[in-house]
């Protein structure tokens, strides 16, 4: 039941996603050509699913989310074309196929995580028609930036060289901004065009949610495969991350997940 409304969603979503993607034009060639690349590389879609149930829940016209649910997830993409640079984790797949850098090389690729940031914004623009919509798009850069994912990658990666930040309150703190604030943004975009409606509530469940996606991704590199996960597995492990499993151990980590499930 819950796999056929996911899937409902997902091809709902594909569908003006494809839209999106076919409009999309750049200066450059190569550089357009690098962006569709990791856009069309697949993935599960779980930030603007998310954000359409969301608005189904709460009574949103799916039509007036769909350009924040488009939004999210170009952000979402140039975050993995830039994680997976050889400066950040150093990955070679993503989702099963070479990482955007193995292919157009990383300034390229660089420049692709860029220019969909920027595309991600231009469509909030487009999509303002009210202050609501305004503070949806706020919420969406704010948690995407520097107080939000970015300022968690960059704890990420500040925690691999300094083990004094190897600690509970490091890796809550990461992975409430690193995962968590995308994941929230896509659960408070839908209130937002609703006066705020549930805000609080879909607050927590959104960290919640963020926080059991994470703990179950550090188990998974840690007991998982490359064809099952379509990435490099073991590199939270090889880089001696700050990661649930290397703090609490396997077991401590799915007693975790369990809690949050």
């Amino acid at each position: 039941m819950f796999k056929d409304k996911y899937n409902e969603y997902k091809q709902l979503f594909e569908l003006e996603f494809n839209k999106k993607i076919n409009d999309l034009s750049y200066a450059d060639k190569t550089l357009e050509e690098a962006v569709k690349y990791s856009l069309t590389a697949g993935g599960k879609r779980i930030r603007p699913v998310l954000m359409l149930m969301v608005a189904d829940v709460l009574g949103v016209d799916k039509l007036e989310v769909m350009p924040f649910a488009i939004a999210i997830e170009f952000i979402h993409t140039y975050s993995l074309i830039h994680d997976d640079l050889p400066a950040m984790d150093n990955d070679d797949y993503r989702r099963g196929k070479l990482t955007n850098h193995k292919v157009f090389g990383e300034a390229m690729a660089i420049l692709a995580g860029d220019a969909l940031l920027n595309s991600a914004y231009e469509i909030c623009f487009r999509a303002v028609n009210s202050h609501k919509a305004v503070n949806a798009s706020r919420i969406l850069s704010n948690f995407a930036g520097g107080n939000g994912m970015v300022g968690g990658q960059a704890l990420d990666l500040l925690s691999e060289s300094d083990k004094s930040l190897f600690n509970e309150e490091t890796l809550n703190k990461i992975h409430q901004n690193k995962t968590g604030k995308l994941i929230m943004a896509s659960v408070l975009t839908p209130s937002c065009l609703f006066a705020n409606l549930y805000f609080n509530e879909l607050s927590v469940y959104g960290k919640n949610l963020g926080l059991l996606f994470q703990v179950t991704d550090d188990i998974l590199d840690y007991t998982s495969n490359e064809n099952q996960l379509g990435k490099t597995v073991g590199k939270d492990k090889e880089q001696s991350k700050l990661t649930f499993v290397s703090l609490y151990g396997i077991e401590g980590a799915k007693e975790m997940a369990s809690f949050y499930y």
